[in-house]
């Protein structure tokens, strides 16, 4: 897992810096489900003028169709060819294949389609992902309500002797396929050849709504588009609720003891792989390309500002696999309210979100029952918040062995900061400013990583979200950060109170005088993690305006920001003491030690 985790660290970096793009936030979660099937979601912002977007749409009989790019190889076709019976035992196909990435040529291909749109000379364009040339021919033509024609030979090719089947299922890296408008297509090439690109015309968009492939001039494939898109089997899978949520352990039936050792219980949870700084992993990137990243890593989302408008754009990331598996629906509701809840703390209106829905095998009906539930859970959230799903990508059959992953839906959502002012980090700012929790505290350690911290793994139940009133939170949330009464706000997630108090106070480098009277055991209120609730800071001078704004909602009052350690009492006992010093070397040293070597 070590191994892994570098390289895929490495990767991220080494692409993304190369390519000019800052990787300006993200996630890590660790489970065992995990060991033999290791996920790796990524969300890519791109910005278009309105008036400006190109669409993948094989429009225009007679058209052009132009490969561009990197040449085809037998990258990522190894499964399929090992399910195809037209192939020899001894076939070289039947080798492992991997995707190949170039950045260079990634960064290359970029700057030329964007030169080449600006021409007039594109009606349309579509990458070659996910089946290759078989996906970007069918879906651009059955877009269009036209056909897309291909002859094979013209197609760029870096390896000998490929068939049809796999130059059509190719997924290698760095191409497109563009339709260039009739009588331009030299126009397009000479730019693809100024940025050293290969540029080939290998068809011309058909009336017949098919998707025809030619070889050595005989036709090979003849598809109506319908059959690969819109009219593609409709899976009706057997669902059944999984035996192992009877047999899920109720948390409360455990007679956990309470700590003996508050201070050591919060090192503990500081230093575990769940809510250690992740600073090892973004130093490796270059999250200030382009010099527009407002927000930088460790806060609750991450902030750009635009040159084209007013303000700013700010994108979160959000999956609890461990909610999910003890209720995929109401995990899905916990995770699109995470995900706006990070927005609105950073001063962002939630505006829309895409999704990688991660599962194992859906031939299993109690996978697929939790495959149903999360897209539906899915649904009933960003109906709430008005954050409609523009996309996304399914990713099945994570397994090994006949042990799959935990269900993992992975929000991303994207807001608008009306004005870069209303940029608000969870640091905390000045010793005195008043410290407030906004939101009520419940017992819900289910799922939590207190449990897995004691060792104790998953129990539940699953905390429960209310939707309409995590909505209202985050509408008078918004509202004060837009009249400029909170210098900081930290939404309490994994690890619950104690630690957002821990993380606020080691990235503003400042302590904290807790003072809390509660009804509930103490570890019970500092690392629930009841769902929303916010903590926030606010300068002593606005606390009246503060408490006004504030009056509707449930809240506590916590303290005051200090100069150089963590004090928390509750009900007047002192449980931790903990100068920001000690508490930032457990924090930084665990990826640190594990790799720094």
């Amino acid at each position: 897992n070590q191994w892994i985790m570098e390289g895929v660290v490495a990767g991220i970096a080494g692409y993304g810096n190369c390519i000019g793009v800052p990787t300006i936030g993200g996630e890590i979660h660790f489970h065992d489900r995990y060991s033999n099937n290791p996920l790796v979601n990524v969300f890519c912002l791109g910005i278009a003028p309105a008036d400006r977007i190109f669409r993948a749409t094989a429009s225009g009989v007679g058209n052009p169709v132009l490969y561009v790019g990197a040449r085809t190889g037998r990258d990522g076709i190894h499964g399929a060819t090992m399910a195809s019976e037209q192939f020899s035992a001894d076939s070289e196909s039947k080798r492992p294949t991997v995707q190949v990435g170039d950045p260079f040529m990634g960064k290359l291909l970029l700057e030329a389609c964007l030169e080449a749109m600006k021409s007039g000379a594109i009606v349309g364009i579509q990458d070659m992902g996910a089946a290759g040339l078989t996906c970007s021919t069918c879906e651009m033509g059955a877009h269009a309500g036209l056909g897309v024609s291909i002859d094979l030979r013209k197609v760029p090719q870096r390896e000998s002797g490929m068939t049809p089947y796999e130059i059509m299922l190719s997924e290698s890296q760095e191409r497109m396929l563009l339709v260039a408008e009739q009588g331009r297509e030299d126009e397009v090439i000479q730019i693809f050849r100024k940025w050293d690109l290969e540029a080939v015309v290998i068809g011309e968009v058909r009336e017949t709504p098919c998707m025809e492939v030619y070889q050595d001039g005989q036709k090979v494939a003849d598809i109506l588009n319908d059959a690969l898109t819109d009219e593609a089997p409709v899976y009706n899978r057997p669902t059944r609720r999984p035996r192992y949520l009877e047999e899920l352990q109720d948390w409360r039936q455990l007679d956990l003891p309470e700590p003996e050792d508050y201070n050591r219980l919060l090192e503990s949870m500081l230093s575990s792989p769940h809510l250690s700084s992740r600073g090892w992993v973004y130093e490796q990137y270059d999250h200030m390309v382009r010099t527009d990243t407002v927000l930088l890593p460790g806060h609750d989302a991450a902030v750009l500002r635009s040159k084209n408008f007013k303000g700013a754009l700010a994108m979160s990331l959000d999956s609890n696999a461990r909610f999910s598996y003890l209720d995929p629906r109401m995990g899905a509701h916990l995770a699109v309210a995470e995900c706006c809840r990070n927005l609105v703390c950073s001063g962002a209106k939630p505006l829309a979100a895409t999704n990688n829905l991660n599962f194992a095998s859906p031939e299993n009906p109690e996978i697929m029952w939790q495959f149903v539930e999360t897209v539906e859970g899915l649904a009933e959230a960003c109906r709430i918040f008005g954050t409609p799903i523009t996309g996304g990508n399914v990713s099945f059959y994570n397994e090994t062995n006949e042990t799959g992953i935990l269900p993992t839906p992975v929000l991303g959502i994207v807001g608008k900061i009306e004005e870069i002012d209303h940029v608000t980090g969870i640091g905390f700012r000045k010793p005195g400013d008043h410290l407030f929790l906004l939101g009520e505290t419940r017992d819900d350690l289910g799922g939590s990583i207190y449990l897995e911290v004691l060792g104790l793994g998953l129990a539940a139940p699953c905390p429960v979200i209310d939707l309409d009133e995590e909505k209202r939170l985050q509408e008078q949330l918004l509202a004060m950060i837009r009249k400029g009464l909170l210098v900081s706000a930290h939404d309490l997630s994994e690890g619950g109170l104690a630690c957002a108090l821990a993380e606020s106070c080691l990235v503003g480098n400042l302590g904290a005088e807790i003072h809390i009277g509660t009804s509930l055991r103490a570890d019970h209120f500092l690392f629930s993690e009841t769902p929303s609730r916010v903590l926030v800071s606010v300068d002593s001078e606005q606390v009246e305006e503060f408490l006004q704004a504030s009056s509707s909602l449930p809240l506590t009052p916590l303290g005051k920001v200090a100069e150089s350690s963590l004090q928390i009492k509750v009900n007047d006992q002192l449980l931790v003491s903990n100068p920001i010093t000690e508490l930032r070397r457990h924090w930084d040293t665990t990826f640190d030690e594990v790799f720094r070597h």
